[in-house]
């Protein structure tokens, strides 16, 4: 039986969030919920991801902050490949314009993911105000794109922030079979190489589930997003010899 929700919190303008162990819990019509209201400038997203907080609603609802609790994370150590995706992830690596770039064309990825409803769903939350609110992320330097290019064609990505070496996954696309999934492992490959250990998921899903995501306890996963936050952030940007990060390890398969 689902008990009353407590009053929720609605944001003025600039007003602090209030403390993550007040958002709704699991026998709650909607878990992780924390807030409404507010707004979606750079300061209050920076403010929300320091403290485990990010937004999502939809078109027709005002602006929903949440932090959930278990909260879904990638550790990149535990990253899982089946042999034959590790079999195309080869020869994606090996073949003439087949790349991975990051942050060159961050609002063609955004939008693209807005295009691209999740597995269950009939829209998207990546509603008009999301795409603004992260491109102007993009441009302070806090939200970045990784991108599959095909022959010059933008085929598959995903976009996350990242506050010191504290990584948020956010979404992804794909216009071509794995390349979405290619990003992402692009994505792990970059975080192995300059020392960040996980990629929030934010919510549990069988197909992040697939990959080695698991479900942590909220102060477990603010405890460790916490102390990356301080560290310096790398550069953003993709070098072929990350791939080894992937190919000279032993990372799980399934």
């Amino acid at each position: 039986m689902l008990l009353a929700p407590p009053p929720l919190a609605w944001l003025a303008p600039g007003e602090d969030f209030p403390p993550v162990r007040q958002s709704w819990g699991a026998d709650s019509p909607a878990p992780g919920l924390l807030a409404a209201g507010g707004v979606l400038d750079v300061e209050t997203l920076c403010r929300a991801y320091r403290q485990g907080v990010f937004p999502w609603f939809s078109e027709d609802q005002p602006i929903l902050w949440w932090s959930p609790d278990p909260r879904m994370v990638l550790q990149v150590d535990t990253f899982r490949m089946h042999p034959s995706f590790k079999k195309s992830l080869r020869k994606f690596g090996s073949t003439d314009g087949c790349e991975i770039r990051m942050d060159s064309a961050f609002e063609q990825v955004i939008s693209a993911c807005a295009t691209s409803p999740r597995a269950g769903q009939s829209g998207t939350w990546i509603v008009p105000e999301m795409i603004a609110a992260y491109g102007a992320l993009h441009r302070a330097g806090y939200a970045h794109s990784v991108e599959t290019w095909i022959d010059g064609r933008l085929v598959g990505g995903l976009y996350c922030v990242a506050v010191g070496k504290s990584v948020f996954g956010e979404s992804m696309f794909s216009r071509a079979s794995e390349a979405s999934k290619i990003a992402l492992a692009a994505l792990v490959c970059f975080c192995r190489h300059h020392g960040i250990a996980q990629i929030d998921c934010q919510q549990n899903t069988p197909h992040l589930a697939s990959l080695g995501a698991r479900e942590v306890t909220r102060a477990a996963f603010i405890k460790q997003m916490t102390a990356a936050q301080i560290r310096r952030p790398p550069e953003w940007k993709f070098e072929p010899l990350y791939w080894d990060e992937l190919f000279h390890s032993d990372s799980p398969a399934t």
